[in-house]
């Protein structure tokens, strides 16, 4: 019974927590590379989502599986192009939404916005903009903005870009033995008590995590 209100819990539309690294994407104009981007959306929970991608201007980018599914304790990764790099593009804000739903409902569970900005280039801004930009980009996040659905396209191989640090690896290790260890009261467990986790400690290991597979 206990195991059953782990897998399905009792929530309010829209209340669930999503984790999506980066929180925000910045293309640069004068950066091929930047013209694509990486989302990772981790499923730190006992039971499997369905997500889908939703944007503000669906028609500058080109989004590959805009819709999936993530397995329990798991994370995907959606690629995200730029696909309208235009001067008359600078500097607007576009946002993106990660709606997530548990695999039997069509209800979404929980959502996350991520900002995406194109800008001319990556080399640092005068001071005197600063506060100006910032000042802008508040009153976007706080602006009501309509989302459209952003269509799919053909997966693509993501090439490598040279492997993880030491320490990355084993703090990663780390990370994923602790979501692999038992929930704090279940009781058919041969693990000792005191290697028994929380939720929230669960929580922020899979949190490291998401930053860490970043560097993989």
């Amino acid at each position: 019974m206990q195991q059953q209100q782990l897998r399905t819990p009792d929530l309010v539309e829209g209340s669930l927590p999503v984790f999506v690294f980066p929180t925000e994407l910045l293309f640069y104009a004068d950066e091929q590379a930047s013209h694509k981007q990486v989302l990772t959306l981790y499923n730190p929970y006992e039971f499997a989502l369905k997500f889908k991608v939703l944007c503000t201007a669906p028609s500058k980018y080109a989004v590959v599986d805009a819709t999936g599914a993530v397995k329990p304790q798991c994370c995907v990764d959606i690629v995200i192009r730029h696909r309208d790099v235009r001067a008359c593009h600078y500097g607007v804000i576009d946002k993106f939404r990660l709606q997530v739903s548990e695999q039997s409902q069509r209800k979404a569970l929980g959502k996350k916005e991520v900002m995406a900005t194109l800008l001319p280039s990556a080399a640092p801004e005068s001071p005197g903009s600063r506060p100006q930009e910032e000042e802008r980009r508040m009153k976007e996040q706080l602006a009501e903005s309509v989302f459209f659905e952003q269509t799919s396209f053909q997966s693509e191989s993501r090439s490598g870009s040279g492997g993880p640090s030491l320490l990355t690896v084993l703090l990663g290790l780390v990370c994923m033995a602790a979501l692999m260890l038992p929930t704090l009261g279940e009781q058919e467990s041969t693990v000792p008590v005191y290697l028994h986790l929380s939720v929230n400690k669960k929580l922020v290991a899979a949190y490291v995590l998401v930053f860490l597979k970043t560097d993989w």
